[in-house]
């Protein structure tokens, strides 16, 4: 008898041992866990310098906010995981928002989040082809937020998701910080096939088809980009736009202590469209 509760009391101890465990890895992740406000601070260096037209709207609140609407984003698998997520997003949108040239000050990578919207776009950005986003009257479907989201095609959904109506008002994009993080955060985390989700490719969930693969579309960095804006910058070879993405992803990766990973160009990736 004595021998059975010794055993008992080994297994639940073992048992607490490991959900400890478990809630300490999951504890390390989670991006106010990852990001404080001093290491955003330090990430964006210059975005509230007045040289920015961004100065004072990308605050580190109001990104941890929009962050909450997205409980996936920096909390899906291990600390390793999370932190190469959080590196590739803010390398991404700092590319979409630099400010930066190759002799500014602290370096070129040192100036995202910039521009909160596009400069001088050449057109209102609407596909007349799209039905079931039809662009309104008057609206212009530029590029807005951290991620440039454009094209009513992205402003119908992304506003149907987070609570606003993206084409009667896409200027929503870069007046309220919230939203606009939201909106780079929905096109972070939402499948648009045949494209796979962001997050999908850097946590690992992506699967490459056979096509993918006769495509050199691997995991990596070098697939976000592609999915961002692989039209114009992905399977061209060695390209300044992807070159600078992947410098702010290396930049942010030493400032959050972990590896890049693999395949971060996307210089020979057919892009999928």
């Amino acid at each position: 008898m004595a021998k059975g509760y010794s055993l008992r009391f080994l297994w639940i101890f073992i048992t607490i041992i490991l959900c400890c465990e478990f809630c300490v890895r999951a504890k390390d992740c989670g991006l106010k866990s990852i990001i404080s406000k001093k290491l955003f601070d330090q990430i964006f260096l210059h975005r509230n310098d007045n040289a920015c037209p961004a100065n004072g709207f990308y605050t580190y609140k109001s990104f941890i906010t929009a962050a909450r609407s997205y409980p996936q984003f920096a909390n899906t698998g291990n600390l390793t995981t999370c932190k190469r997520e959080v590196a590739a997003f803010l390398a991404q949108i700092s590319h979409e928002t630099t400010g930066g040239w190759a002799t500014a000050p602290d370096g070129p990578y040192s100036w995202g989040l910039c521009f909160k919207e596009e400069i001088a776009p050449q057109n209102n950005y609407c596909d007349i082809t799209n039905k079931e986003w039809p662009c309104v009257a008057n609206k212009s479907y530029h590029g807005r937020g951290p991620i440039q989201l454009s094209w009513n095609y992205n402003y119908g959904p992304a506003g149907k998701a987070i609570g606003f109506n993206g084409l009667k008002r896409p200027e929503m994009v870069s007046k309220k910080p919230v939203i606009a993080f939201k909106t780079a955060l929905w096109f972070w985390t939402t499948t648009q096939p045949p494209k796979p989700s962001c997050h999908d490719v850097i946590i690992g969930k992506y699967t490459p088809t056979s096509s993918d693969a006769e495509a050199n579309r691997l995991p990596g960095f070098g697939l976000i980009t592609n999915i961002i804006n692989g039209g114009l910058e992905c399977g061209k070879g060695k390209d300044a736009r992807v070159a600078d993405r992947i410098g702010f992803y290396k930049r942010y990766c030493t400032l959050l202590n972990v590896d890049p990973g693999q395949n971060l160009d996307c210089g020979d990736q057919k892009s999928f469209t």
